[in-house]
């Protein structure tokens, strides 16, 4: 079952934690394993999985890169393995940074690199946060048209989390 309609709150990038929490809780209490003890086997069973459900949606919706992730995925638009196609200058200049990476001989050069790898994840945040605040306010047809530019930025995203881990990694070499 999709995690919004669980809830019963409409789709979007932007969730009121207030909101999450409180349908959290209440859902918790109403799907409680507890007071099902007495019921048959396949109460108990429905009312585990619903439980569980409620956990999972919780943790998904509360954070904002698993819950990018998730509306991305109820739309087809990413999935394991997939490989995007990024575009050219974005590939460009991260393997410009990549190069400079491996070549780099000390924590200055790594700092400067780092510097500039922070940059990069500022622009596309603030890009995604463009993208995504209004999102709701949006007919169907633009929603899909953001989703598929917010999924351009998810992948860069993870372009870059590969590019700071190596940073990380060659940082603890120094």
């Amino acid at each position: 079952m999709n995690y919004f309609e669980f809830y019963g709150i409409t789709e979007s990038f932007d969730v009121e934690a207030a909101t999450l929490k409180k349908k959290f809780y209440e859902l918790s209490k109403l799907y409680h394993p507890d007071f099902y003890a007495g019921e048959d086997e396949a109460k108990q069973q429905e009312i585990l999985e619903l439980s569980t459900l409620n956990n999972k949606a919780y943790q998904v919706l509360t954070d904002p890169a698993r819950r990018m992730e998730y509306i991305l995925k109820l739309h087809d638009l990413v999935s394991e393995g997939a490989k995007p196609q990024l575009p050219s200058d974005f590939l460009m200049e991260m393997m410009d940074i990549n190069e400079r990476l491996m070549e780099a001989e000390d924590a200055g050069e790594l700092g400067k690199i780092s510097t500039e790898v922070l940059a990069f994840e500022s622009d596309i945040n603030d890009q995604l946060l463009k993208l995504t605040h209004d999102y709701t306010q949006l007919d169907h047809i633009a929603q899909q048209q953001r989703r598929i530019k917010i999924a351009d930025i998810y992948y860069k995203q993870k372009y870059l989390l590969r590019i700071k881990e190596s940073l990380d990694t060659f940082a603890a070499r120094l």
